[in-house]
């Protein structure tokens, strides 16, 4: 068979297409198909605007998300660093302390390299929490007693054996204190 022959049988197969232009249509069936074809258009163009606002949001959502991410870890990038030298500010008071009147020219010695470790603390936002005095707070203090004490209102705190510290206003460690519960110490009862 030759490719004539069978380019003609295949086209005795098919069976002749309809189209548009060999059916006669009303004016008024056209505006009606093209009424029909615009208000889909429309109502794809309205879903794509729709998915294209909220793909936008959500990228300006993302974009604020990790911008506050990055501010978070430039504030706290020191916060580990800075609890562990929290200890050498306990040792340097406690130093202070330890010397008394023993040695002026050693207790002094001391007092500015305190005074100096503390300025660079407070240069990096990490401030102390000595709470000596004020109303007890759980976020920032942690209670390690409570005493009877007629002289001070209750829940104040009486005595501080550990100072906090904060670093740009997040807590890094909490005051360790004593709390006043006011009024007259308790009696025990012995006979028991």
């Amino acid at each position: 068979m030759s490719k004539q022959e069978d380019l003609k049988q295949q086209d005795e197969a098919v069976e002749p297409l309809v189209t548009a232009a060999d059916v006669e249509m009303s004016p008024e069936e056209e505006i009606a198909g093209l009424s029909a074809q615009v208000e889909t258009l429309q109502q794809e163009l309205a879903e794509v605007r729709d998915q294209m606002l909220r793909a936008a949001a959500e990228a300006q959502n993302v974009r604020r998300r990790s911008e506050a991410d990055v501010e978070k870890a430039h504030k706290f990038a020191l916060e580990k660093f800075a609890r562990e030298l929290l200890p050498v500010s306990d040792s340097l008071e406690k130093a202070t302390e330890a010397l008394g009147d023993v040695d002026e020219a050693q207790k002094e010695g001391v007092e500015m390299t305190l005074r100096l470790f503390m300025g660079v603390l407070e240069k990096f936002q990490i401030n102390q929490v000595n709470p000596m005095g004020q109303t007890f707070d759980p976020q920032y203090h942690e209670a390690m007693s409570m005493v009877p004490n007629p002289a001070l209102p209750p829940n104040s705190v009486m005595d501080v054996l550990q100072k906090g510290y904060t670093l740009n206003g997040r807590l890094l460690r909490p005051a360790m204190v004593v709390v006043a519960t006011g009024g007259t110490p308790k009696k025990i009862d012995e006979t028991a």
